[in-house]
Order: C-alpha cells, then structure tokens, then sequence
C-alpha cells in the first residue's frame, strides 16, 4: 500500500545565473534591478532571484491554488516541485507519485509514433508489462488519432500532439498532480472532453497544486491559496481569504492568519 502522500518545502530559494551577450539576458537584468531580485551567487555570477525562502507544507486532502503576476514565481515553484529545478538554497521533500501537467509536449520524442510514445511512457512511470496494453488502448481512445498513431508524432499537427500529450499525461493517475493553466489550452470541442477528464484525475489525486491566473478555477478547485510576488510569498491560507486580498476586495470576515 503507497505510503500517504506529502510535500515539504523549508527555505527554499531558486537562482537563475544571467549570460550576457545577449538581448533577452538584458531585458532580465534590467527587470530583475528594478526589482531588487539581482544577486551574486558563490561563483560571482549575476543571479536573478526567481524564489526566495519558501516555505510550504502539504498532505493528503491539500488543494492548493497559486496565484500572482507574471514573473511571481508561480510556474518556477511548480517546476521546483517536479524536481525539474534544483533549489539553490533550502531542501525539498516530496512522498507520493507524481504528475506534472506542465506541457503537454514533456516527455514526448517528436521522431517516435505516438504508440511508441505511449510504451515510452508507460515504462518510464514503472507500469508492468501486463498494464502497457491497456495504458495503449486508453490514451488511443481518448487521443482519437486512428492510423496516426503508428506515425512519428513530428508530423503531427498542432492540434494532434495536444491531444496526445494531454492523453499521455492523464492517464497515469498520480498522488500528487502538479498542474500549470495553460495545460487547458486548447479546441474548445477538445477541452470540453478533456476537463471531465481531468477534474476526475483531481478527484483522485491526494494533493493538487495549481497555478493560476483563473482565479474562478482556483476559487472551484482550492482550499488554500499562496500568493507569490517577486518570488515570495506575500499570503498563504484559505482559498477565499487570500483571493479577496489579491483581487483587493473586501473579505466577508477577518482574514486570519496567513502563514
């Protein structure tokens, strides 16, 4: 029986190292000055602070929404999360299988079949053998790609990998689902059939972390918000509490305390 799932955040900071040279690394520096997010690292290369001392404890039954502006952190603690990036500082602690729907692209091979990235993908996640047929039909008939599906996947309109990368990423059920907004873009006919999907995998999952500009979305699917600004956390607590300050509306009640 799988442990009970958890995550565990203690004064973690993310740097990410500015090369100059060229426009976009520029267009950061000034962004990141004007913010007071520049620093130097051990090595005495300028850093932009992308995260700064976060702290963050979650268990089973935790919906967690995360809001803020572009550039707050939101999609950087979502990767920290999924172990795509390493803190600079702090230490991370996750229990619990997980999924990151970030993009729907992650973990695809372009010059592989889209079966054959199903059986990639499959195996990747630690299923059996016995279980990869069925993984093959569930992701074929969600996908709907008919013979497409024995042809590599780069020739695949835009449309087409959508549907199979978001087929591939929600047919593993996880203890933990890690989930970006934009993962819902899409044809509206498409999305209509992939969100019954998906809030049933949210059912499922233990714990659930989101991020959001969608502050309807995370009003229906969180308990608890976190506000991040400039890579900090500016309110952590219930759902309705943190998304009145936010939005800079009244609270119905006292906001209480926000950790």
């Amino acid at each position: 029986m799988p442990h009970s799932a958890s995550i565990t955040v203690e004064n973690v900071s993310v740097q990410f190292p500015l090369y100059h040279g060229s426009s976009r690394s520029l267009k950061k520096m000034v962004v990141a000055a004007a913010s007071g997010r520049l620093a130097q690292d051990t090595q005495q290369r300028v850093v932009v602070r992308a995260l700064t001392d976060i702290n963050l404890q979650l268990g089973r039954g935790d919906r967690l929404g995360l809001v803020g502006s572009n550039g707050a952190g939101k999609t950087t603690l979502l990767r920290v999360l999924a172990g795509i990036y390493e803190p600079a500082m702090g230490r991370l602690k996750v229990h619990g299988s997980l999924n990151a729907l970030l993009d729907p692209n992650l973990g695809m091979n372009m010059e592989l079949t889209g079966r054959e990235n199903i059986l990639l993908r499959g195996l990747y996640n630690g299923l059996p053998k016995s279980a990869l047929p069925r993984l093959e039909d569930d992701v074929a008939e969600f996908a709907q790609l008919s013979d497409f599906l024995d042809l590599p996947v780069r020739i695949y309109s835009a449309g087409m990998v959508v549907r199979l990368g978001f087929a591939l990423a929600t047919a593993i059920r996880p203890q933990i689902l890690l989930m970006d907004e934009w993962f819902l873009a899409g044809d509206a006919a498409f999305m209509d059939k992939a969100r019954a999907r998906l809030e049933e995998m949210v059912r499922g999952a233990d714990i659930l972390v989101l991020s959001s500009h969608n502050t309807a979305i995370v009003k229906e699917w969180c308990s608890r918000v976190l506000w991040l600004d400039q890579g900090r956390i500016i309110a952590d607590g219930p759902a309705a509490d943190v998304l009145n300050q936010y939005l800079g509306l009244p609270a119905d009640e006292p906001v209480g305390a926000l950790g």
